[in-house]
């Protein structure tokens, strides 16, 4: 049976196929859908989850499958294994020809992630993680802040979740920065570039497995809205919002939201 590091293998090679296909619509007018919540999906969305699909299901027939980009099938709610991608997160980026767009890739065993890959093909740049192991960006190894305190934070998160009525205990002082692509935020707290990342929407497990894995295996906390641990391949994918950061700080945040 694949152990972790099997899986991650899988996953780079799958990030590396994936690139190179989304780089050929990049910058280049893709055709644009809205769906049914009005999210935006090109048609190098399809053509990632495609190339996605037949490289990671060949190699794991049994495994589930979860993709923001397939409809969902029940099956893989009795899979024990299951993969958990969003072939392109960051679409609107993707769209305006930013280059903080992301692949982002995982395999989960009985709800808890233990391998992810974050890809930025535009910046050549490969976060990675198994359960066990560290957390590395293109093959070195990464440490979280050791941010203690809110004051003089730095923190990842749209400025909407600033707003006085989320913060019974006073709004945070922090440095407020936002990046499209939530996995690419996940991987930028485990890189130590940011303190946290703060999001209170429900966020779909396709966006976060391979981030959270990542951020958390750097050293950072990751747990949803509450501070509960997140769980995954569940049968309504979603998580209560998501706080990833430095110890000390995502606890200073949760004192902040009681």
């Amino acid at each position: 049976m694949p152990g972790p590091e099997d899986d991650l293998s899988l996953l780079v090679q799958a990030a590396r196929i994936a690139g190179p296909i989304a780089l050929r619509y990049w910058k280049r007018n893709p055709k644009v859908w809205q769906k049914g919540d009005e999210s935006p999906v090109t048609e190098a969305d399809h053509a990632v989850n495609e190339a996605l699909h037949h490289h990671l299901r060949a190699a794991r027939p049994d495994y589930g499958w979860l993709s923001e980009e397939t409809p969902d099938d029940p099956a893989r709610l009795a899979a024990r294994d299951v993969f958990i991608l969003d072939p392109i997160d960051g679409t609107r980026a993707f769209i305006e020809g930013e280059d903080s767009f992301s692949h982002a890739l995982a395999v989960a065993k009985g709800g808890v992630v233990t391998a992810g890959v974050v890809y930025l093909p535009a910046l050549d740049r490969l976060f990675a993680a198994t359960l066990d192991g560290p957390a590395t960006l293109n093959g070195q190894p990464i440490q979280a802040s050791t941010q203690t305190t809110i004051e003089g934070a730095t923190l990842l998160t749209p400025a909407v979740n600033l707003k006085p009525e989320f913060w019974p205990g006073g709004v945070p002082d922090v440095k407020r920065s936002f990046r499209t692509s939530v996995a690419y935020r996940l991987a930028l707290v485990g890189q130590g570039r940011f303190d946290g990342m703060l999001s209170f929407r429900q966020g779909w497990e396709w966006d976060i497995a391979a981030g959270s894995l990542i951020a958390a295996r750097a050293g950072a906390t990751v747990t949803d809205r509450h501070g509960e641990p997140l769980r995954f391949n569940r049968p309504t994918p979603r998580s209560d919002g998501l706080i990833a950061a430095a110890p000390g700080l995502h606890a200073a945040l949760r004192a902040r939201l009681a």
